[in-house]
């Protein structure tokens, strides 16, 4: 029986219990889940193995790449800019990016870029992975590309391509780059475990990741046999020209290996955080709320943040999904505590999340990267929050 670390305050033993049977029941190797309420830690538990190569056990302090809930910590930075008069969202991007209003993009917003509606999910000429690591080649081929769709008019997971793409805005008005930005703005006054670009001194900390294969592949089952809701979906998986797959590869390769040094090192702020859930649990608790006396956003600039801006069918995910600047919103699929939360999910199965109305902040990190509708880790500690003391 794994050993399960920290502390819950009385009433969250559900929590715990959840977060135990994740790795009896649903195969969870190293993982640690985080909860505050009303501005106080109420759940800090850790458990597991960092790394299965060594036998690393899990600590307090494990660091964890967390893919797309990055999005989160990077959309902070953008509406912190907006708060401070800085950034206007509404304005085009081209206000601030010159190079940006080539091939006719010279009147899209920043909100769009946030929501997803920009149009940008893919590239006509990938760039060398070496070349986009080094940041500016990829911007300088999204300022040059023309839309997948008339922008505005529809919206798509911009997966790999809003990170360049909301980073290079808060780049051009900060001055500095996301990364930085995050570290000094947000979370050094926070005290946040994590990073946007990952310092050489803290490489040890950081967990391995384990990858597992679907249980089937869908690609290879005949289309009656798959769920009704799921065909075009799997339709544009079978179809190397799609949106689904040609945005998620932007880089020459394709694929990227998230576990080696040059990646974590280097700014992807779309998917490269790496960061504890404490971390993920108090940057959400501080934007709805005072966190030791800070809050992040205002009331004013948080409702404006966490307004949806796109709904309905996602033209690169072929299924319903929810937007407001730069957070996702929920659905039947991701698992939040409520109408108003607002959040982000990270391939593999993290998540962080805030709960206005409950006062709630989130984070779930994980290092068994599995995903698909039958992951119910995630799920299964949100439910046991719902039913917690909060």
């Amino acid at each position: 029986m794994t050993v399960i670390n920290g502390e819950v305050a009385a009433g969250f033993e559900p929590v715990r219990e959840a977060f135990a049977a994740n790795f009896a029941q649903r195969e969870d190797i190293g993982a640690a889940v985080c909860v505050y309420q009303d501005g106080r830690p109420v759940v800090d538990l850790w458990a597991g193995v960092a790394d299965p190569n060594t036998g690393r056990s899990w600590e307090r302090d494990t660091l964890q790449l967390v893919y797309s809930a990055t999005k989160g910590a990077t959309a902070t930075a953008a509406h912190l800019l907006a708060q401070r008069g800085e950034l206007d969202l509404d304005a085009p991007v081209a206000e601030y990016w010159p190079e940006f209003a080539a091939n006719g993009k010279a009147e899209i917003p920043v909100r769009w870029l946030l929501s997803h509606q920009a149009g940008l999910v893919a590239l006509d000429e990938p760039v060398p992975l070496d070349e986009a690591l080094a940041w500016h080649p990829m911007t300088a081929a999204l300022a040059a590309q023309r839309p997948q769709w008339t922008p505005g008019t529809a919206h798509g997971y911009h997966g790999r391509t809003w990170g360049w793409l909301v980073g290079e805005v808060i780049r051009r008005v900060s001055g500095r780059t996301p990364g930085r930005f995050f570290a000094e703005e947000i979370a050094a006054p926070l005290g946040l475990d994590f990073f946007i670009g990952l310092p050489a001194g803290e490489r040890d900390r950081v967990s391995r990741m384990v990858y597992r294969k679907p249980d089937v592949d869908l690609t290879t089952v005949p289309e009656e046999s798959v769920p009704e809701d799921l065909r075009d979906l799997v339709a544009a998986w079978c179809d190397p020209n799609s949106l689904s797959n040609r945005a998620f590869a932007v880089t020459d390769p394709a694929n990227i290996d998230f576990d080696s040094l040059e990646v974590q090192a280097a700014e992807l702020p779309s998917s490269n955080g790496i960061g504890t859930a404490h971390a993920l649990a108090r940057m959400y608790a501080a934007l709805i709320g005072e966190v030791d006396g800070l809050r992040l956003l205002t009331p004013e600039t948080l409702a404006s943040a966490t307004e949806e801006q796109a709904d309905g069918r996602d033209e690169v995910m072929m299924v319903p999904s929810r937007f407001s600047s730069g957070f996702m919103l929920p659905t039947d699929d991701i698992p939040m505590t409520g109408p108003a939360a607002f959040g982000h999910t990270g391939r593999g199965g993290s998540l962080g999340f805030a709960d206005p109305e409950r006062g709630i902040g989130f984070g779930y990190v994980m290092n068994h990267i599995v995903g698909g509708p039958n992951d119910m880790r995630a799920m299964s500690l949100v439910e046991a929050v719902d039913r917690s003391s909060c």
